[in-house]
């Protein structure tokens, strides 16, 4: 029976873990505040602590966050460098051209 239980509450915490991973942003930052705030309302710490959590249960680990990180940002365009774009543009005009007038 004892068993049963630890491995239920395993299968629940898994569960809780990837609910709140997947969850969107705003939703984990709004539930991230409201448990903060709980646990500060019930005494289990003070008004710093609970701030403190609410910051650390807001984000993410790794790169599928995309709140603050800006690695998802756009990149600027590649930009080819002048003496190979001379190359290129040279090496086009060269070419023989298979339309015909």
């Amino acid at each position: 029976m004892a068993q049963q239980l630890i491995v239920g509450l395993i299968v629940a915490a898994a569960a809780f873990y990837a609910v709140w991973r997947w969850m969107p942003a705003g939703w984990r930052r709004g539930a991230a505040q409201k448990l903060a705030a709980g646990t500060h309302r019930a005494g289990w710490v003070d008004e710093a602590r609970a701030k403190e959590l609410a910051a650390s249960l807001a984000k993410t680990s790794g790169c599928g966050s995309c709140d603050s990180c800006g690695s998802c940002a756009p990149k600027t365009p590649f930009k080819q460098p002048e003496a190979d774009q001379a190359t290129s543009q040279s090496t086009a005009s060269a070419l023989p051209s298979t339309h015909s007038r």
